[in-house]
């Protein structure tokens, strides 16, 4: 089969390219849009946009390389099915590809603007502790909840380098509140990494951890719940900090409302159909939430 089928293959599988982007799109736009309502000053040009996420799509193909590298040997002992331990493509061209990424991502970066080289480098120094599980591998295994904050601390600094692609060119230094929407990034990505590791009953197998699994389906739903809530808690931070408070809450309850809802039906019936929506409501809840952090402040009448 020719590389360039076999790569699309692997995409669909494993890095959905159009999912990812219109994920990253939002991310990256309403993160930018964030830090200029909180610092009041207008939007900045399209060059920051599209520097935010030409990086952050080369950051997160990395973040998918590490965790082919770290889940090799899991894979090919208990997820054969999978591109790489199949034999689709080989793991060394994948970890090829993402360095290949490196000097694309630091030349896009320099040439906006320098002084990004450094958020983004401090990015790369996590990943790279996290492709090696900080030199811990078995020790932070066997602490399921330290390995999940340690692997989602990583999203905090991707949108510390977001947000600067904004507030480091024009104002040297972060905006007053920054924190509260790179905490409510931290929660968010262990709202979409418990999420996707609710499995049904039917589709839990040995060697493949899973919270539902450790945890059991219903303590697992209501993790997942307390994680949404705290986002939830965030997200309301965060719209009063960009004067949005009103048009935030209104989409913030809906959405809460909705994923509690979602995780009530998986505790009740953990399936693999109520896994597949836990799953979406995840990523659709992540959604929504940048969406409304980053926009209701234009709808509400906010900085331009």
């Amino acid at each position: 089969m020719p590389l360039l089928r076999r790569l699309w293959i692997y995409q669909a599988e494993r890095f959905p390219l159009a999912k990812t982007s219109i994920l990253l799109v939002v991310f990256t736009a309403a993160s930018i849009s964030v830090s200029a309502h909180l610092g009041g000053r207008t939007l900045p040009a399209w060059s920051a946009f599209a520097t935010a996420f030409l990086v952050t799509w080369i950051v997160f193909f990395q973040l998918r390389a590490c965790d082919e590298v770290k889940d090799a040997e899991d894979d090919r002992r208990f997820r054969p099915e999978r591109p790489v331990p199949r034999g689709l493509l080989s793991l060394r061209l994948i970890v090829n590809l993402g360095i290949a990424g490196v000097p694309v991502a630091a030349l896009v970066t320099v040439l906006f603007a320098p002084a990004l080289i450094w958020p983004l480098a401090l990015v790369w120094a996590w990943l790279a502790m996290m492709s090696f599980e900080f030199f811990a591998p078995a020790w932070l295994k066997a602490r399921p909840f330290l390995y999940l904050v340690s692997h989602m601390a990583i999203m905090p600094l991707i949108d510390l380098f977001v947000t600067a692609c904004e507030w480091l060119p024009r104002a040297g230094a972060p905006p007053p509140g920054l924190w509260l929407f790179l905490a409510l990034s931290f929660v968010n990505g262990c709202v979409l990494e418990i999420g996707r590791k609710l499995y049904g009953r039917e589709n839990e197998r040995p060697g493949v951890e899973t919270y539902s699994a450790l945890l059991g389906p219903k303590h697992a739903a209501l993790a997942w719940s307390a994680c949404t809530a705290l986002a939830y808690g965030l997200l309301l931070g965060v719209g009063n900090a960009v004067s949005a408070f009103l048009p935030v809450a209104i989409i913030g309850t809906v959405a809460l409302a909705a994923t509690l809802a979602c995780a009530a039906r998986y505790a009740r019936n953990p399936v693999g159909g109520t896994q597949k929506t836990v799953d979406a409501m995840a990523g659709l809840w992540v959604l929504v939430c940048y969406g409304a952090a980053g926009f209701a402040p234009l709808l509400a009448g906010g900085t331009m």
